[in-house]
């Protein structure tokens, strides 16, 4: 308060020679209390949403610049698309964003070629396979209805490996940098067991199941010998048809043996020795020699801004946001 604020409320204080002063002194610093609550309230109120308000136009300015990032050229150029992180369905790196990416691509006068920028450890091999496969229909369709064809590329960053190269050998060729990691033709289930370490604590598991197998896997109880024998059918299976689409994909191209099924990784110049890519290259050098339009343009999915707010504020501060500004309460996702 400034001192010529209290100098006025001092001057309004009731004179004790006034009757009943007590309790008219009492009401009017009741009253300055209240006046003071609600101006620091307003003022509160004020920078609450100033700041709300600052943040809400970087991510409209954000998610602008994505818009234009990815949208249309009006010339001929090369559709890039982008395959980061994990491949799994909630991810930027899932099915759904991926395949719509593709087909707006494909939808494109303009587009001359599509590059799959590939930068994945791998992840779920249905999220893998749905891509493959659009990547063989979208082709096959715009050769029935154009009459040519519409070229694809996988470009290796640092990682294509696993479910990532299961994506890539759907491509017409697959380029990399030398220093890629490429490979990793296999599958995996993880898991641990406790068992002994629950007896050597005096712990007893008590699992009810209907079904002898339904508690499969379980850590905490003994893996029998015949659940054992049925998981790794699956899991061969699941590798029979990786091999499948990778020796379909690749065909005579592939100059190793069995070595490359057996989930080991090379660097890319081995990979282009072992046939497992085709040669060295970026998405801008692929782009402007291979493709013949150096122009690339990004059509990777973008978040929509509610997914936006919740990726670049995290998870609670847009929750906390959103309950402010009354959209909701609970996790956002």
């Amino acid at each position: 308060m400034s001192w010529t604020f209290w100098t006025r409320r001092r001057d309004a204080m009731p004179s004790p020679s006034q009757p009943d002063w007590e309790r008219a002194l009492i009401n009017r610093m009741a009253l300055d209390y209240l006046r003071d609550q609600r101006n620091r309230r307003r003022w509160g109120i004020f920078f609450k949403l100033l700041i709300l308000l600052y943040l809400i136009a970087i991510l409209v300015a954000a998610y602008a610049r994505d818009l234009i990032d990815g949208g249309d050229s009006g010339k001929a150029h090369t559709a890039l698309i982008e395959v980061k992180g994990v491949i799994a369905s909630e991810t930027d790196a899932s099915a759904d964003r991926v395949i719509a990416a593709l087909r707006k691509a494909f939808e494109t006068e303009q587009v001359k070629g599509v590059i799959l920028r590939i930068n994945s450890p791998g992840g779920s091999p249905v999220q893998a396979g749905y891509i493959n496969d659009e990547i063989k229909r979208l082709k096959a369709k715009y050769k029935q209805d154009k009459g040519k064809e519409m070229p694809v590329y996988a470009v290796a960053v640092d990682l294509c490996a696993s479910g990532g190269y299961y994506i890539a050998v759907g491509a017409d060729a697959i380029y990399v940098d030398k220093a890629s990691l490429i490979g990793s033709i296999g599958v995996r289930i993880d898991g641990f067991g406790f068992e002994e370490a629950m007896k050597d604590l005096g712990i007893e598991r008590r699992l009810l199941t209907a079904g002898d197998n339904k508690g499969i896997l379980d850590p905490f109880s003994p893996l029998p010998e015949s659940q054992r024998i049925f998981i790794q059918g699956v899991l061969d299976t699941l590798h029979r048809q990786f091999i499948g689409e990778v020796k379909m994909g690749r065909g005579d191209r592939l100059k190793g043996g069995d070595e490359l099924f057996s989930g080991l990784f090379w660097s890319g110049q081995e990979a282009v020795e072992l046939g497992l890519a085709d040669g060295l290259g970026s998405s801008s050098s692929v782009a402007r020699d291979i493709i013949g339009a150096e122009t690339l343009v990004d059509y990777t999915r973008k978040r929509d801004l509610y997914e936006s707010l919740a990726k670049r504020l995290g998870v609670g501060v847009a929750s906390g946001l959103l309950e402010t500004i009354g959209m909701g309460g609970g996790v956002v996702r």
